[in-house]
């Protein structure tokens, strides 16, 4: 099992932060910014943590290359039962240096920008980002 998800199923937000390398990117499935860096990240971390309710990995992939991971999830924000993947790549040190959530259906990722937003606020994280652009 890897270790973020190990992490993320205990809601340990700590735990995946100490995951994060210092210059991690994050690609968020619902903002057109990218989140850079271990303390934005980590807080945009402890949003979705409030946010995903139901939350569970489904399975584990693995590239050919050893430091690519795939996490596959479901979760429910509201109403709105949501699929989605979590592509982590690491670093040497075995640090996160790269974390990428696709999101599906549409309707699903609309209710997650919406409750993201409020909860990026709170963080201290820009939740602009989150409305519109590629």
């Amino acid at each position: 099992m890897h270790p973020f998800r190990a992490a993320v199923e205990s809601r340990d937000v700590e735990a995946m932060r100490d995951l994060l390398a210092d210059d991690v990117v994050f690609n968020s499935p619902i903002a057109h910014t990218t989140y850079r860096g271990r303390d934005v990240v980590g807080g945009v971390l402890a949003a979705v943590v409030q946010v995903f309710e139901d939350f569970v990995y489904e399975g584990e992939l693995t590239g050919e290359d050893p430091a690519d991971h795939g996490l596959v999830f479901r979760a429910r924000v509201g109403e709105k039962a949501l699929q989605g993947i979590d592509l982590v790549r690491t670093g040497d040190d075995g640090r996160i240096t790269e974390l990428t959530v696709m999101i599906r259906p549409l309707s699903a990722a609309i209710a997650v920008r919406d409750a993201m937003g409020a909860m990026l606020a709170k963080a201290g994280v820009d939740p602009k980002a989150l409305s519109g652009g590629g």
